[in-house]
């Protein structure tokens, strides 16, 4: 129960994982950062330097299989290798939407270094083309979140640590064109700093998740625009061995009636998730899924599940 349902065979580092069904196909493909869990370079230069992996499933999620790392997603400007983080992928308006965080080169350290979230756009999660940068609140973004909401716009929502390491929000009427929206949960000073918003729709109610790096906040809306905080989840170990570490930034698969939300780990350190991250072994990390469902309003989440089966979508049947 809650054992990993995919480990990386390259680089060993599978985290911030997406989860999206191919078009015309009976096929889930994942999409995740592909840490560099082996380097042996200074500081944080690890998680950094990081392509982007892909994982196919054929049978609804119960197995995958690595299919290689994305092309093509560097600025042209940009010599040698680069930092390509937590992408996020809509199917929206005939074509899928990738909003990525990139950085320029391999940095050893945290502050400092712009980061931006770009805009990708491809017919078929194969061969994809850069739009450009998302115009956001500051030039140290990261880990977007996109859904059309009620009012009829988009919304893209992600981590600003140039104010507090808070979830900002922009709007959009066509994925292409951008505007600032300003805060939409507070970081430090006012709230808690968090990262990796998720947004979706369940249960007759909207919900966010943020990544506390203690588990993952759950706040819910009638609009997706003002939100409640409701509480934690993935904020207690699993009960396979390999589970035991908080759930990080995670992915939500609606289904009908539930959700798979997909997380990652390191599953080798125990339940200090405090842990210095300083070997190849301890920076190891692994996706594994949960079932949220909605229960009187409230989101709950089951992480002692097995035998993921995600039903295609209707187009797809």
């Amino acid at each position: 129960m809650s054992r990993p349902i995919y480990e990386d065979p390259t680089l060993d580092g599978a985290a911030d994982p997406v989860v999206i069904h191919r078009r015309g196909a009976t096929e889930w493909w994942m999409f995740y950062t592909n840490r560099r869990a082996a380097h042996t370079g200074p500081g944080v230069e690890w998680v950094h330097g990081s392509p982007i992996g892909i994982a196919v499933s054929t049978d609804g999620g119960a197995s995958w299989h690595f299919r290689g790392n994305v092309a093509g997603l560097d600025d042209p400007a940009d010599q040698g290798l680069n930092t390509h983080w937590a992408p996020e992928i809509v199917w929206e308006r005939g074509a899928y939407h990738m909003f990525l965080s990139y950085i320029t080169g391999t940095p050893d350290r945290w502050p400092g270094f712009p980061r931006h979230i770009v805009h990708f756009t491809s017919p078929d999660l194969e061969t994809w083309t850069r739009r450009g940068i998302v115009p956001l609140a500051s030039d140290y973004v990261i880990d977007a979140a996109v859904a059309l909401c009620p009012d009829g716009l988009y919304r893209l929502w992600y981590k600003d640590e140039a104010h507090g390491s808070g979830t900002g929000v922009a709007t959009s009427p066509d994925l292409y064109s951008w505007t600032d929206a300003g805060v939409a949960i507070p970081g430090k000073p006012d709230g808690i700093p968090h990262e990796g918003p998720n947004v979706f729709e369940l249960g007759g109610h909207w919900w966010m998740i943020v990544d506390e790096w203690r588990g993952q906040a759950v706040l819910r809306s009638s609009d997706a625009v003002s939100w409640q905080r409701q509480g934690l989840i993935l904020d207690e170990p699993g009960i396979d061995p390999a589970d035991r570490q908080i759930g990080r930034h995670a992915d939500v698969v609606v289904q009908d009636g539930w959700a798979a939300l997909f997380y990652f780990t390191h599953p080798n350190t125990g339940t200090d998730h405090t842990a210095d991250l300083d070997t190849p072994l301890a920076r190891r990390s692994t996706i594994h899924w949960a079932r949220l469902t909605v229960v009187d309003g409230e989101l709950r989440c089951d992480r002692d599940v097995d035998g993921l089966a995600l039903a295609l979508p209707p187009d797809a049947r």
